[in-house]
């Protein structure tokens, strides 16, 4: 198949349209527009709906509703907007519903700016809704990975019964690369039985609900979907890795970030620095078996983000003490300077931090 220039946000929408996703509802916020102007036009062409919401609290609604019907269904914000449809995201994790959302990152707090950032990790992978609920987040780098994980987003939603959230940063979205759309690989998807398709006489009626009155029946749901999460963890995970066994220093970045990382790599093996670096796909599960390879002649680990420090925390967890972590961060709608990371991995390898 050729590859055919787009920009990000309009490749994200393609992608899912030809994913099989015939419903999107949502609200205009940069830098994300370009998403529902082109679902807007491009959907009617394949039978199916655009619906611009009165509010991202009333779109997330709506793709509860697609959702329980069994509908493929897609919404796509930006930072502020997915901090609204938090509470519509807790309810289809907690009554096991399958859809895609996308959020495009914009610097905050509050409305912030519409430049690109990565301060969002927390809201991503922690989640603002209520409860003890998960949702898979990936974090592609490149818009051909945007267009492949998107793709596959939908199938991995219906396989679990589980939100999945695809986070790019705003470069994601306003950048522009070639890309091909690849079918996904093959998923064991299961028929819709629980789904609100009408009973036609042939069934009772299926309910749609994350209501327990009973104390008892809610801890046995949540068991439930911790055990589902823990299935994902095992069969989801994903990372890239680059030299990581034997490195001076390890970084760790994600997104676009890690793209600017490599740069910043690249020139300190030109001087016989030898730096590793591990790139989480999924933010959530968070890759933490790719610090296993970690041995003693690293000096440090240096976590690169666009924000003040978020997934920082969890490269914590996962290298679990045994080397120090360090950050290096710019934050606002501000980029991180390769010449920055470099001199930071410098000092580590120098003994210098």
């Amino acid at each position: 198949m050729a590859k055919v220039l787009m920009k990000g946000n309009e490749a994200i929408g393609a992608a899912a349209i030809k994913a099989g996703c015939h419903y999107f509802f949502g609200y205009p916020i940069t830098p994300q527009n370009e998403i529902p102007e082109y679902m807007s036009r491009e959907l009617p062409k394949v039978d199916g709906v655009f619906l611009q919401a009165e509010s991202e609290v009333a779109a997330i609604n709506m793709v509860y509703g697609a959702a329980g019907a069994g509908a493929r269904v897609m919404t796509s914000s930006s930072s502020p907007g997915i901090a609204l449809k938090q509470e519509g995201i807790s309810y289809i994790a907690g009554a096991e519903l399958p859809c895609v959302i996308v959020n495009i990152v914009r610097g905050g707090p509050g409305l912030g700016g519409i430049q690109p950032a990565q301060s969002d990790y927390y809201q991503a992978t922690r989640g603002g809704g209520n409860g003890d609920y998960r949702h898979i987040v990936y974090a592609p780098s490149t818009l051909q990975e945007t267009v492949d994980l998107v793709m596959e987003s939908f199938d991995v939603a219906e396989q679990y019964r589980i939100p999945v959230m695809v986070v790019g940063d705003g470069m994601i979205g306003q950048m522009m690369e070639p890309v091909e759309f690849k079918k996904p690989k093959e998923r064991p998807l299961a028929e819709k039985t629980w789904a609100t398709t009408g009973t036609k006489g042939k069934r009772k009626p299926n309910i749609i609900n994350s209501l327990f009155i009973d104390p008892q029946e809610l801890e046995d749901h949540v068991h439930k979907l911790e055990r589902k999460h823990e299935e994902i963890k095992k069969n989801e995970t994903r990372f890239e890795e680059y030299n990581v066994e034997d490195a001076d220093v390890v970084c760790v970045a994600y997104g676009t970030t890690s793209r600017i990382v490599k740069n910043a790599i690249k020139k300190c093996e030109e001087d016989g620095l030898k730096v590793g670096l591990i790139r989480p796909i999924t933010l959530w599960p968070f890759p933490e078996s790719a610090f296993d390879k970690i041995t003693d002649k690293t000096k440090g680990l240096l976590a690169v983000e666009m924000s003040t420090g978020q997934m920082i925390d969890d490269v914590k967890i996962a290298i679990k003490g045994k080397k120090p972590v360090y950050f290096h961060g710019r934050t606002g709608g501000m980029v991180p300077n390769p010449t920055d990371i470099e001199n930071e991995i410098r000092k580590i390898a120098g003994g210098e931090k």
